[in-house]
């Protein structure tokens, strides 16, 4: 929309909205930006310095599109830039000028300017300003140029719209559609760093950059710079734009971590140093071979700490086939086979603790227990904190479950295995058990 259509000098032109042409037409910008464009050519605000809109003392009066009768042609104007811009435009391009093109004062133009950026900032339309001069390039007209951007955070062109080329409508094309408003970021980042935890300090400062990047991302042009950006941050190895969709205001940002992060977090999290590829790959290897043997005893862990005793069948595998042996009943003979594969029974056995200090008289001994429950009761954790003749009550307690587990001497370990076989193999649930 212009602020004016003025035809010679500061005469105003027309009024009514004009749609160049009347149906849309695709234009290719460059490879990878096609769309679709109408031209809606409209007055805008009327510039009080222009003549055209009064006659006389009167105001003209002209009919519209709108109503079937007449109305002022300053009102006129005006409604048909508001419809232009709330009913039939995509993108706004706000052309005013330095005061070389009429005889018109800078100065007049600032007003209407002003009405035009604020309606179309308050329903976020995307638009951009182009400054008309005889002199587009003169320092006094930058200057102006960088008054408009400072004063309205959108982008400024200078030119000589009578003489301009096919490049200045280009480059008009390619500020504006940065203009569109970012509604959505979405955020493709390694798959390992989505299964961290969600207080892993990588996670977290990966998620803390995203927040402070999105901050400062409002329209399509604030992308570059933000993404930019990433690159001071210290575990940040590359990022890049994927995708802009302008149509629905989304975008698409890939962030990836510095290549060596991956290996320092694996090592972390297996608490082993893995530097590299052929450490990993150890590593795994390792790992494999654990969880197969562990694999084989997991339901028996499971049953130990539900029931309190747990059985790992033989494989196949642990079999051991003994020769076959001919034995004979009375005028009758048969064959023996027999073998044998070892068996894993786990049982569970509370072992029991107790330390009892001997820390001086009775009052003593009194305000020892009031300050374990008091610290008990603020923090249960606390208690096993507590200091005893230089040991925490922590310590003192596994010296002691330790002391009894490891007092079962061989022999006894022996028996009771010897035992238990003889239970299994010869099918009697008898049992007397005699401890001295």
């Amino acid at each position: 929309m212009n602020c004016l259509k003025v035809h010679q000098e500061k005469s105003i032109h027309t009024t009514e909205p004009k749609f160049v042409p009347n149906e849309a037409v695709e234009i290719t910008l460059d490879e990878s930006t096609r769309f679709k464009v109408r031209m809606v050519d409209c007055v805008g605000y009327i510039v009080k310095s222009a003549l055209g809109y009064m006659e006389g003392e009167e105001a003209k009066m002209v009919t519209t599109p709108w109503y079937d009768y007449e109305i002022p042609f300053e009102e006129a104007a005006e409604i048909g830039t508001k419809k232009v811009i709330n009913e039939h435009s995509t993108i706004g391009l706000l052309v005013t000028t330095d005061g070389s093109i009429t005889n018109i004062s800078r100065d007049d133009y600032v007003e209407a300017e002003e009405r035009v950026v604020n309606e179309l900032k308050s329903i976020n339309k995307p638009f951009m300003i182009v400054l008309n001069s005889q002199h587009p390039y003169d320092p006094e007209t930058m200057t102006i140029k960088k008054d408009l951007e400072d004063k309205y955070d959108v982008p400024v062109q200078t030119m000589d719209v009578l003489n301009m080329r096919q490049e200045d409508i280009t480059n008009i094309f390619q500020r504006i559609l940065k203009e569109f408003p970012i509604k959505e970021i979405n955020i493709d980042m390694p798959e390992w760093i989505e299964k961290l935890e969600a207080k892993h300090w990588l996670k977290v400062d990966f998620i803390n950059v995203v927040k402070d990047m999105c901050k400062n991302i409002y329209k399509v042009r604030d992308i570059n710079k933000s993404v930019d950006s990433l690159n001071d941050v210290e575990f940040i190895g590359r990022s890049d734009i994927n995708e802009i969709n302008m149509g629905e205001g989304t975008s698409r940002v890939s962030i990836n971590p510095k290549e060596d992060l991956f290996y320092r977090v694996l090592s972390e999290v297996c608490d082993s140093e893995i530097a590299g590829e052929s450490d990993l790959l150890r590593a795994v290897q390792e790992m494999h071979e654990a969880k197969i043997e562990y694999d084989k005893v997991a339901d028996a862990l499971r049953d130990v700490r539900e029931t309190g005793y747990g059985l790992v069948a033989p494989q196949l595998s642990e079999m051991k086939l003994e020769e076959p042996e001919i034995v004979k009943q009375g005028n009758r003979s048969g064959v023996k086979l027999k073998a044998s594969a070892p068996s894993l029974h786990f049982i569970r056995a509370d072992i029991e603790t107790e330390v009892s200090p001997i820390i001086g008289t009775e009052r003593e001994s009194e305000q020892m227990i009031k300050s374990l429950l008091e610290q008990f009761e603020n923090d249960p954790s606390k208690i096993w904190q507590s200091n005893m003749f230089g040991k925490s009550l922590e310590i003192l307690v596994k010296e002691g479950l330790q002391n009894k587990l490891y007092k079962m001497p061989e022999d006894v370990q022996i028996k009771i295995q010897k035992t238990l076989q003889k239970i299994i193999n010869e099918g009697n649930g008898g049992l007397i058990c005699i401890i001295l």
